[in-house]
């Protein structure tokens, strides 16, 4: 969990940023620092009331455009319809696991090195073929959770029902 001097050095970090740097806006980044969860607009709404009862829900969507614009925290589409967010942590790189039944979003960071190797390979050939500035990548896995599966248990490790991604570098 994130410590509230976190988010004094973010506030001081992007100050530039913005016109203003608001309450409310100070409120929903320490609460996305502060939590694992990724919450939705209502749910910060909700979470956040009991601080600021005259606060708005458009001001939260307002706010997490604009955060989301500057960087700092990321939206992901889940497949319940709705927007979710997070943290976008520098040094908390992951990848997610999203549920298209429950909306459920899971923290990806199994293989790491393997995975991030693959990916810096690719943004390279990305470059090279299309010149093409990357500036951030987001990796999400759609499917079922292990609650909406049919059956809902985890199946044993199925064959390859696709040929692997294979990336070959053009001469």
């Amino acid at each position: 969990m994130a410590k509230k001097k976190d988010v004094h050095q973010e506030c001081k970090r992007i100050g530039d940023r913005f016109v203003r740097w608001t309450i409310p806006r100070k409120n929903i980044l320490d609460l996305l620092i502060r939590t694992q969860q990724h919450l939705t607009a209502k749910e910060i709404y909700a979470a956040l009331l009991p601080l600021n009862p005259s606060m708005e829900l458009t001001t939260i969507y307002r706010t997490l455009e604009l955060l989301d614009k500057s960087g700092l925290i990321r939206k992901i589409y889940a497949g319940d319809g709705q927007a979710r967010f997070e943290y976008k942590r520098a040094d908390h790189a992951h990848h997610h696991l999203i549920c298209t039944a429950c909306g459920k979003i899971l923290n990806y960071r199994d293989f790491e090195e393997e995975g991030m190797a693959l990916v810096r390979k690719t943004e390279e050939i990305l470059i090279r073929k299309h010149g093409f500035l990357i500036k951030d990548h987001d990796i999400e896995f759609l499917g079922l959770c292990e609650n909406c599966r049919p059956g809902g248990i985890r199946p044993a490790i199925p064959g390859r029902l696709r040929r692997p991604l294979v990336i070959k570098e053009r001469p």
